[in-house]
């Protein structure tokens, strides 16, 4: 948008924040309107803050152009020959790890206003085949971690004085089915929306913790304030007694993890930095990471109608209503698939 449209608005005082992608952007609105600073170097050392927070400033020790021209040596993890602190260091887009003494390439892809990301996993040439971990295996290992936190911060906690966190998983119809039933098979609550992160954003609000993601690797957290002042109330209460203790971990993980993701909208960067480190804390490969469940088959295919708006949807898109018979004919087709498949995952919507 051009200085001069905005100026021309009455009232209106524009500041030109340089080259950014739309994330960033984002970040830097919220950040102003919650009086917070809110430049581009703000952004990143608020991440780079709590990155270095989340894994106990392990992860990024000795990263950085300075320290390398300075010391003339290779960053902690950082090399296809080094193994890791736990058997596979960081990510540097393109990471070799041994995995049943073959090895294989880490590798994330960001789009480019910087909004999505995925993974994916090259393994050997013989093999000819590339496996994608996408938005819902992204979705399902945050959702696993903070799942994880919040039982640490609760164990052998006095019920009626700890703040029970509201966590809510938000999906679209698009999600691959067997991820929604991971999800539910971890105890969680899972909701979907109509397409569009619009309606998935507004939908992550109504929890302590909110958690949505596309398969097409667009997504984020949100935390209520009141949840994030019951953190940092329990990172001030604790007793010496109880000082490095797993609650105390938990919150303290919680936090960072609450400023290294942007809140704002879905952000590649800050995605990309938290999935490297719940992967280090966790000591897991990308493999195992792939391994939480298997996708379902799945095929999505464009039929053209003379009028597209004849055909209206309830359920967040997944049930037809009209024109009459329609649904019927659907669930015909698609029962006998049924009898197949564990739990009724075989979706079908417009």
């Amino acid at each position: 948008m051009k200085m001069k449209g905005v100026t021309s608005i009455v009232g209106a005082v524009a500041t030109d924040m340089g080259i950014l992608t739309t994330p960033q952007l984002h970040w830097m609105v919220r950040a102003r309107n919650k009086g917070m600073k809110a430049s581009e170097q703000d952004y990143f050392e608020q991440l780079s803050s709590s990155f270095s927070s989340e894994d106990g400033g392990v992860l990024n020790d000795g990263v950085g152009a300075d320290y390398v021209q300075k010391e003339k040596v290779l960053p902690n993890n950082f090399g296809s020959k080094d193994t890791g602190i736990r058997g596979e260091g960081v990510c540097d887009m393109c990471r070799l790890g041994e995995v049943g003494g073959v090895l294989v390439c880490r590798c994330v892809s960001l789009d480019g206003d910087a909004d999505r990301l995925v993974y994916f996993i090259v393994p050997p040439k013989s093999s000819g085949r590339i496996d994608l971990v996408d938005g819902d295996k992204i979705l399902s290992l945050f959702a696993l971690f903070i799942r994880e936190q919040l039982s640490f911060l609760n164990e052998k906690e006095d019920m009626k004085n700890c703040h029970q966190a509201h966590v809510g998983v938000i999906q679209t119809a698009y999600a691959n089915g067997a991820s929604t039933n991971y999800l539910k098979l971890l105890g969680l609550e899972v909701n979907f929306t109509p397409t569009g992160v619009k309606y998935l954003h507004e939908k992550a609000t109504e929890f302590d913790i909110g958690i949505y993601f596309e398969g097409n690797g667009h997504g984020t957290v949100l935390f209520s304030e009141s949840f994030i002042e019951s953190l940092e109330a329990r990172t001030n209460e604790i007793s010496l007694g109880s000082k490095g203790s797993e609650g105390e971990k938990a919150a303290l993980r919680l936090l960072a993890l609450s400023k290294l993701i942007n809140q704002a909208v879905g952000d590649a960067l800050s995605g990309f930095l938290l999935v490297e480190v719940i992967l280090q804390h966790m000591g897991w490969s990308i493999n195992k990471w792939n391994e939480l469940y298997h996708d379902l088959p799945s095929k999505q295919l464009k039929v053209k109608v003379a009028d597209r708006t004849a055909v209206v949807t309830t359920n967040a898109e997944t049930v037809v209503v009209s024109p009459p018979g329609l649904q019927e004919a659907i669930n015909e087709e698609t029962g006998i698939f049924f009898q197949f498949l564990l739990f009724n995952l075989c979706d079908m919507f417009v």
